[in-house]
């Protein structure tokens, strides 16, 4: 007797209607719209954050190859094995081994007699100002 006043108080429901859940559905849809563009940009910020990091880790490791061998290496190959005959070498001067960018690119590098430009190409991939460098 009880159960069946309960549910005559409440009007005989015992669940969601369809606009409910249809109005929930709706707002959550309405949430992630609004936050996703919001976390998007905060990963490309990270990810040049990430390169610079790499770019100045990879910088030190070269200035330190420089100091032993007074020289920078002719690839970055040099900073993770001896490139030959060096008798200086007290490397490997990168332990985890050559970074790629946080694209999945290798970092560009060149040198000149006493210094070394070291890059990343950034998120779109082709040389242009957004280019992330020493």
């Amino acid at each position: 007797m009880e159960n069946i006043l309960r549910r005559v108080r409440m009007g005989g429901r015992s669940g969601f209607t369809l606009i409910e859940v249809l109005l929930v559905v709706v707002i959550i849809g309405i949430l992630v719209g609004v936050a996703i563009p919001r976390l998007g940009g905060r990963v490309r910020q990270a990810e040049i954050s990430r390169a610079r990091a790499d770019i100045q880790s990879v910088g030190l490791a070269l200035r330190m190859y420089e100091l032993d061998n007074g020289e920078y290496p002719a690839s970055l190959e040099g900073l993770v094995s001896n490139p030959g005959g060096l008798r200086n070498w007290n490397g490997p001067y990168l332990e985890s081994g050559l970074p790629t960018d946080p694209w999945g690119r290798n970092y560009q590098y060149t040198r000149t007699q006493t210094s070394y430009t070291l890059r990343s190409l950034g998120p779109d991939g082709v040389e242009s100002d957004a280019d992330i460098t020493n």
